[in-house]
Formats: C-alpha cells, structure tokens, sequence
C-alpha cells in the first residue's frame, strides 16, 4: 500500500506503507544509530516525534520484550529505507512490523532516507504527517502538519510519566546484575541506598543500572513535590529523560530548587535540562537535535572520550550557568554542553544516556559517582 510523508514545508516523499494502516502525526527527526531500533521505538522521550532512521535496512532482528525500555512504542511514526517483514533472530518474538501494527505506529519504507535527514539537516526538524491508503491528498497532509502543535512549549513529561508511585522490582528478569559482560559494580559499604527517581519518561534501562549499584529504587509521578519525596528518606534522588521542551516544566525545576543541598542529585537528558533551568542557565533548541548512538563527548575531569547514545532538541546554553557551576562534559560534534556539577552542593547531571551502552560501557561510571556521592552524603 501507498504512504506519504508530508513535511510543514511543502516537502513530500512517497514509499510503501508498513506497520499500522493509520495516519500519524509529530516532529520529523533523524537518528544515526546502527542498531537498536526496538529501544527507539520504546523510548518515552520520543514522544510526540516521527523517527527517520538512517541505517538502511531496518527489522531484519524482529522484536523482543527483553530489549524494551517501556511496556510500549511511544514514536509516532517511523521511516525507513528498506523495513524487513520478517525477522532473523533467535530472540524474536514478533516481527518488528507486527509489533509497530500492534501499536498502532505507521511506517513509512521505500524513500530515500538520506534525502530527508539532508532536507532536516538543512532546514532543521519540522512538523510532518505519516499516511497511508490510496489516492493520498499531499496538499491536505501538509495542511495538517502546519497545524498540529509544536514541540517548543509543550510539556509532554506529564503526559508520558507513571500515573502512580511504584516500587522497581529488582528481581526483574531483564535486570543487568547477572551480566558477565559488564564490569562488576562497586559498592563500597555493601549498604543499599534508597533512590527516588522522578519519572519523566524514564527508561528501564536506567532502573536496572540504579538497581546494579545496589539501590532500592521508588519511581515517582513527574508532578511529584520536593516535600513528598523527602518524606521518602530518600538516600538520593535522581530525574530522568524525557520528552518536549524543558521550560514548561515550572513544577520539576521548582523541586531541583527545594531538593538542591537536602540531598544528592543527579539527572539525565531533560533531568540535565531541568538542573540547568533551576541553576539560573537557559536552554534553547537545537537546529536538528542529537539522536543517535555515535556522539563523541569529551570528559575534562578525566580527558577520556565517550561514545555515547542522545535524544535530544533542547540544550543548556552553558553561558547562562552561574560561577558555582562547573562544566563537566562537552559534545565534541558541535561543542555544546553535555555535563554539568555544582562546585559545593552534592548535584550532577549529564545531556546523554549513560545506561545505553554504544561505548559500549563508557559512560556506565556515571552511576557509580552517584553511589559515591549518596555514600559521601551520609558519613
């Protein structure tokens, strides 16, 4: 069957429809990765966006519940150059285009997917609509996508967190503590610290890397107050990725403001966002954003160099940062800001996915510091 993607500007490419037979809407962005698709397809962060992925040949490993960081997609579309209806994998459970049909997420193959991550490249992301069925109006579908809601503005947080307070199982089968391949976690005091994670659109993946360190995890709704998660006897509390646009979020900063020098904190992606805003910094978007698992970023305390996985529009504007914040990391693609530490109060956070393993275990230290600085906290 016949698909179109429809981009705001007038721009239209036309390919073979997959997954659900619907049309969808969002933010047009590209993503580097070679692989790993399913845990694109499940990151909450891509809430509200249309993926275009540039390695050419997508689906040929099917799906697994195992490589899930949600219980679902939360893309709303998906465009591929080539999308294999079948799978070759001994871990499969369902093909990629069945699952995405589950779902009800479209797919769009048969383009030449380099042309549309050039045009955004050029042009920067932009609004578009994915639809499929005969005798498609393209002048309509780009109407539509000039009149669907942008990113700029938007707390999409709230609508993807946990709806109510939940305990991570840490007997959980897909947990990570039993994997030969990572280096083994230190826990110095053998104490399990308890860790309050506020619930952007956080990523399994990083309940599973809190839990490695020995900790006790209670994930909270995004609206969650500062005064209720202390009552918790938090150990320390960590803010997680997610999607949209950082400024919105008046009631997340509030709370780094209230948490900030109670306890140690650490935040990921919008969490990292979030620490900038309520340090007294700005963000702003990015032309196209940072997706992929290919990003070089320099750490100056150690001057080592990390592959890492991002997900990404919105950026701290390091200038905007007081004096007592020192800048930790930085994004050798573009030099933009990727790390950040408060020089007295026991806070960190990083724009980039250190549970995501490209490096493939470059950036898993991270959670380690954070272990360290709750350890530190309580003597």
């Amino acid at each position: 069957m016949q698909a179109i993607l429809a981009l705001e500007d007038g721009r239209i490419f036309r390919g073979k429809s997959f997954g659900a037979q619907t049309e969808r809407s969002g933010e047009v962005v590209f993503n580097t990765s070679l692989t790993g698709y399913q845990e694109i397809f499940t990151d909450p962060s891509y809430a509200g966006q249309i993926v275009v992925l540039t390695n050419p040949h997508i689906g040929n490993y099917g799906t697994t519940p195992h490589d899930a960081e949600a219980t679902r997609p939360y893309i709303e579309g998906l465009v591929t150059r080539e999308f294999s209806p079948i799978s070759s994998n001994w871990r499969s459970t369902q093909v990629a285009d069945e699952y995405l049909e589950r779902y009800g997420v479209p797919v769009i193959s048969d383009i030449d997917t380099r042309a549309v991550v050039r045009h955004l490249r050029a042009h920067g992301v932009m609004r578009g609509v994915i639809a499929s069925g005969e005798n498609l109006d393209a002048d309509a579908l780009v109407a539509k996508a000039r009149s669907i809601r942008k990113m700029d503005g938007t707390d999409l947080a709230s609508v993807v967190t946990t709806k109510t307070v939940y305990k991570w199982d840490a007997s959980e089968p897909k947990n990570q503590t039993g994997d030969a391949l990572l280096t083994p976690a230190e826990n110095a005091d053998g104490r399990q610290m308890h860790v309050v994670a506020y619930d952007f659109g956080i990523k399994e993946n990083i309940l599973r890397m809190l839990t490695r360190e020995n900790c006790s995890v209670t994930v909270v709704p995004a609206t969650t107050s500062a005064e209720e998660v202390l009552a918790m006897n938090p150990d320390g509390v960590f803010f997680s990725n997610g999607p949209g646009d950082p400024e919105p979020l008046g009631y997340a900063v509030e709370n780094v403001k209230k948490l900030q020098g109670k306890t140690p904190i650490f935040g990921i992606c919008l969490g990292h966002q979030i620490f900038g805003l309520a340090l007294g910094g700005k963000t702003y978007k990015l032309k196209f954003g940072h997706h992929g698992g290919n990003h070089p970023i320099m750490n100056h305390q150690t001057g080592k160099v990390e592959i890492t996985a991002q997900n990404h529009n919105f950026n701290v504007d390091p200038d905007s940062l007081p004096a007592n914040v020192e800048r930790t990391h930085t994004n050798l693609n573009d030099q933009t800001l990727a790390g950040l530490k408060h020089k007295t109060d026991p806070m960190f956070s990083v724009q980039y996915h250190p549970e995501a393993s490209p490096g493939p275990h470059d950036s898993h230290y991270l959670f380690r510091d954070f272990r360290k600085m709750m350890e530190e906290w309580k003597k």
